[in-house]
């Protein structure tokens, strides 16, 4: 992005969520009932840390129950907005695939990265300054084509990756103590 003067400016730096698992609780199926969407303990003071550091905040999440049936995008929305509601409405943006995991050619379900590649347009974000933080594997996917660094939470994934820690609190901490330039 060039200004006017000719001078070169900054390009943003974000942190892609994943949502469940990372900042609601996995349940073991799919989370599209408000009553039933629970956010993690620790996750608003991760998002104000992360906020307060300058970073944009981005949830991307795969959502195939909307192609199955089982919830509209109406649900996944309330679900989106109780999230907003219990982190001070930190998050800049909510991004879903509502595409049946089948579906080959979806690029925007993870591990495909059109998601990320729209924030990434939207938000004029520097890849090199952003991180994708998940609880699988096909979210690091997902960031490493967009050419975003990964951080896997939990304990849900057997193959081996790294960074991998507990939780976001522990993304966090890895984050803001890495030096970006």
């Amino acid at each position: 992005m060039k200004l006017t003067d000719g001078a070169t400016a900054s390009r943003g730096k974000a942190v892609f969520l994943d949502r469940d698992g990372v900042l609601n609780e996995e349940i073991g199926t799919y989370v599209w009932e408000p009553e039933k969407f629970v956010v993690l303990p620790g996750v608003p003071e991760s998002l104000a840390r992360l906020k307060q550091a300058g970073y944009v905040l981005i949830v991307v999440t795969n959502q195939a129950g909307i192609a199955k049936g089982l919830y509209t995008a109406a649900e996944v929305q309330a679900c989106h907005e109780k999230l907003q509601r219990a982190c001070g409405s930190l998050l800049d943006a909510l991004y879903f695939a509502p595409s049946h995991p089948s579906v080959s050619e979806s690029l925007s379900r993870k591990p495909g990265s059109l998601m990320l590649e729209k924030a990434i347009a939207r938000f004029h974000l520097d890849p090199a300054q952003c991180w994708m933080v998940g609880d699988r594997y096909r979210d690091m996917e997902a960031g490493a084509r967009a050419g975003v660094r990964g951080i896997l939470v939990g304990h849900s994934e057997t193959v081996v990756y790294q960074p991998h820690v507990a939780d976001l609190a522990a993304a966090t901490e890895l984050i803001l103590g890495t030096v970006l330039n």
